[in-house]
């Protein structure tokens, strides 16, 4: 009687560890972030080859790797910055001609990066690690990825005072690719032209210039929450001269004279659209439109590259006490309501309707040079224009984006050297 049990405890305690060992039927691991609209496009066919021919492919496995290690969200915090700031600085060398290309793609493509970019966030977006990671946790992780892989942290100028005899500092912005339903093999000659500046030094009539760049989403909910001033409002006090820079027109370069304060509600890389007044801080105070202070006549009357520059004063208005949209070939009329700027109504306009009205903000309108450059769009060559059964990239498109980059320099150096 006695080995009966002590059998039957044996038998009940294998059983409570077995119960231990494995959980309850009903108990299930809570699923995992669904990947957002922009990260489901990583799967399609040209964005892995953009990866793969560039080397970019293995970016995303090595960020899982390493936080597959981490034990705590502090060491989380630190592996995501240093991952982050990894890729903005390999993009960047690639761009420039440093290092390894990692492929057969063009040095001078800003797509690897942006893809690669997509890959950790997804990474992160996915991430369960055991001691758990709240929503408000995971955000900051998304944050710091973001602010660290496209530079916005790591804009560096010479030390000595604005405007002195030293080097002038210039600042620079470009944006993702877009439109990517359209045509997902998509390049952002904005996005590779900050690629290929960053850090640089031009020469000036005035003696050297540095130029830093940063990069922004298209995405109109980081536009609301402040990317944009978070990221320029430290720099402008500081710099000779910015521009925001965006892909524009077919064959031509504009510099946008006028912004205005509305967005038009095209859908933006996550799908989403917004149609309402650009949303700021102190709407009371909020102007119908900002001004650009870059010199742009002389922008316009040099020899700067291939395509034609020219000095755009169109807007879209309602005129004070109408009701209807009317478009102004010479700018808005007194006491009208914006409806688009010279860059329209997305967000290119309105990273140059922000980064100005900050520029205003600051006290800073008259003596910083400061506005928006719209670039050619960027085609690719005869016989790829089908996203269907073309390839990714062929050698028209690569001039093409050579030839813009080359011009946005160019300009860059004439605004500085006309703004003294």
């Amino acid at each position: 009687m006695s080995y009966i049990r002590v059998r039957l405890g044996a038998l009940g305690l294998a059983a409570v560890l077995a119960g231990l060992a494995t959980p309850p039927a009903l108990a299930v691991e809570e699923p995992k972030a669904a990947p957002t609209v922009e990260e489901l496009r990583l799967d399609r066919a040209a964005p892995q080859e953009i990866l793969r021919r560039s080397g970019f492919d293995a970016v995303a496995p090595e960020l899982a790797r390493a936080l597959g290690k981490v034990r705590s969200y502090a060491e989380a915090e630190r592996v995501v910055v240093r991952q982050g700031s990894r890729l903005w600085r390999r993009a960047v060398d690639r761009a420039q001609g440093r290092g390894p290309a990692g492929g057969d793609l063009s040095r001078d493509d800003d797509r690897p990066l942006y893809w690669a970019r997509l890959g950790m966030t997804r990474e992160v977006r996915q991430w369960e690690p055991e001691f758990g990671l709240s929503e408000a946790q995971r955000a900051g992780l998304l944050a710091s990825l973001e602010r660290t892989s496209r530079g916005q942290d790591t804009i560096r100028y010479p030390h000595g005072s604005k405007g002195g005899k030293g080097v002038k500092r210039i600042l620079v912005t470009g944006f993702d690719p877009f439109t990517l339903d359209r045509d997902v093999r998509i390049s952002n000659p904005s996005g590779a032209t900050a690629l290929a500046l960053d850090g640089t030094v031009i020469k000036t009539a005035d003696g050297p210039a540095r130029i830093e760049t940063a990069l922004f989403p298209v995405r109109w909910q980081d536009f609301t929450e402040g990317t944009v001033e978070r990221t320029l409002r430290p720099y402008l006090p500081r710099v000779d001269l910015f521009t925001t820079v965006s892909q524009g027109r077919v064959g031509r370069f504009d510099v946008e004279r006028t912004n205005g304060a509305w967005r038009g509600g095209f859908p933006d890389n996550e799908n989403l659209s917004r149609t309402e007044t650009i949303p700021v801080n102190d709407p009371a105070s909020q102007p119908q439109w900002t001004s650009t202070t870059l010199p742009y006549k002389e922008i316009v009357a040099a020899s700067t590259g291939r395509f034609p520059v020219y000095d755009n004063t169109e807007v879209t208005e309602i005129p004070a006490g109408g009701t209807d949209p009317v478009v102004r070939p010479g700018g808005p009329t007194p006491g009208s309501t914006a409806r688009a700027g010279g860059g329209g109504d997305y967000l290119s306009n309105e990273i140059a309707y922000r980064a100005t009205l900050l520029r205003d903000h600051l006290g800073l309108r008259g003596s910083l040079p400061g506005g928006h450059v719209h670039t050619p769009v960027l085609q690719f060559g005869t016989g790829n224009t089908d996203p269907a059964t073309g390839t990714v990239t062929d050698p028209q498109f690569v001039q093409n984006r050579l030839d813009i980059i080359g011009q946005i320099r160019e300009i860059v150096r004439v605004a500085a050297e006309g703004s003294r």
